[in-house]
């Protein structure tokens, strides 16, 4: 539990509202319970630490009020829209026995004791906040859900969330998924249709077949030319014998 000095406030003008924030305050306003509304202010510094964080909305603290303490929770914050610094905070006090629905933050742990998540598996968080009612003795800081032992295609659903006594979701009608632990994703290039790849293929067939074709035809007419060329050449004639001249005796 957090703790937080406060600071009763009478004049409630703006421009005297504008004047605390200038000196490093924040208006605030405490309702709730059998007691009126009272104005208040708190330190921008100190409730800065806590302000920014996920668990804030739902958060019990103790305020601190001129040295009376009461036990509150914070219900709303308003933002500048420019600085986007917190310029007036709503708490509510926490009356025992009553029951107050809050949105409670959903941690996980044990990551690496997940069959699932180590083979590759991703985990789709589903609810990061759940909506619980609780009693005002026993707000949880936050939901815890183990991870351990869960295989991909596991769903963690409400039911098996451990919960603190009396605390109970505000979704009965149904067992809600909290998460879940998917296969990998794995992108594939997409597959050819088959009637392109037996095109192709016939294709590419066609292609030898013509190929081998023309090789064929080519060595069809070298053969014939050489022939043609063997038949176009006579056989060489034999001149007769020349005779010589008797010799004169």
């Amino acid at each position: 539990m957090s703790y937080l000095k406060a600071t009763k406030r009478d004049n409630t003008s703006t421009g005297s509202n504008n004047k605390l924030r200038e000196s490093g305050s924040i208006p605030a306003i405490l309702y709730g319970g059998k007691d009126p509304n009272q104005n208040i202010s708190v330190n921008k510094k100190e409730i800065s630490m806590i302000i920014n964080s996920d668990t804030f909305l739902s958060k019990v603290l103790e305020l601190d009020i001129d040295g009376k303490k009461e036990k509150v929770i914070p219900r709303d914050v308003a933002f500048n829209v420019v600085s986007e610094e917190p310029i007036h905070i709503d708490f509510m006090r926490i009356v025992s026995g009553k029951k107050i629905i809050l949105e409670i933050p959903v941690k996980f742990i044990n990551h690496p004791d997940s069959p699932g998540l180590k083979r590759g598996g991703v985990l789709n968080i589903v609810r990061r906040k759940v909506e619980l009612k609780c009693p005002a003795e026993t707000i949880p800081d936050e939901i815890i859900v183990d991870l351990a032992g869960t295989d991909i295609g596991t769903s963690i659903k409400i039911s098996s969330v451990k919960l603190p006594k009396s605390v109970i979701p505000t979704i009965t009608d149904r067992d809600f998924v909290v998460a879940t632990v998917a296969a990998p994703t794995v992108i594939k290039e997409p597959e050819k249709p088959a009637e392109e790849t037996a095109v192709e293929g016939a294709e590419g067939e066609a292609s030898t077949e013509g190929a081998e074709a023309a090789k064929e035809g080519d060595a069809a007419k070298k053969d014939e030319k050489s022939k043609d060329g063997a038949s176009d050449k006579k056989p060489e004639e034999k001149k007769p014998a020349e005779k010589k001249p008797a010799d004169k005796k």
